[in-house]
């Protein structure tokens, strides 16, 4: 994912996401909310693949909180 951010399957970023702690919402539209306490939430749309701007994003966001521990 970190070697090639443009060819993400969305479950795989999901699945990345839930590991770490953050929970997934979906109110029936097209945008996932990942949300963990004391963190910022993240929006991502479910599209195949997953645009590889989301795939950064969610990327530093875990980077940040690795840091953290």
């Amino acid at each position: 994912m970190k070697n090639n951010p443009k060819d993400v399957r969305f479950e795989d970023l999901k699945k990345l996401l839930i590991s770490y702690g953050y929970e997934a919402h979906n109110s029936g539209g097209s945008h996932w909310v990942f949300r963990k306490e004391g963190c910022h939430d993240e929006v991502v749309p479910c599209k195949k693949p997953v645009k590889a701007y989301y795939v950064i994003r969610a990327l530093k966001l875990l980077g940040e909180y690795d840091e953290e521990k």
